[in-house]
């Protein structure tokens, strides 16, 4: 059996270094804040409120990055590339994505080899959605 000894220091998630749920849900509200008044992210929203899209986000964010796990007890497996299949994401759809979520990361500020890697991770999940040519 691993049992952590008594008085050792215990390995902090990122999700917890960062500030957990508080903090994730700062970054994609106003990341969604930017979606709402771009006219090609938000046409590729089919929902009238975006308040469920906002949800799901922060709720993998959250997940992936150590939090609770929440989003695949609600919605099974994150399957990224294929939620996103139904939709044209091309390099502009990308540029944008990227363009709002880098705003909503400096309104956090975080330190700064924490805002790398969630910089890092980011795009590397745009990049990785981009399903359509142009």
């Amino acid at each position: 059996m691993n049992e952590i000894p008594h008085g050792a220091p215990q390995q902090q998630t990122f999700y917890e270094l960062v500030g957990g749920e508080d903090t994730f849900r700062r970054l994609v509200h106003r990341f969604y804040q930017g979606v709402a008044d771009d006219p090609d992210l938000r046409a590729m929203y089919p929902e009238e409120d975006l308040g469920p899209a906002e949800e799901r986000l922060t709720l993998f964010l959250m997940q992936y990055w150590g939090g609770p796990r929440t989003y695949s007890d609600r919605r099974g497996h994150p399957r990224l590339r294929m939620r996103h299949a139904p939709f044209a994401v091309n390099r502009a759809a990308h540029d944008a994505w990227l363009r709002h979520m880098r705003t909503a990361v400096d309104e956090l500020e975080l330190a700064p080899d924490q805002e790398r890697q969630l910089w890092d991770y980011l795009v590397y999940a745009a990049a990785s959605m981009v399903n359509t040519p142009g």
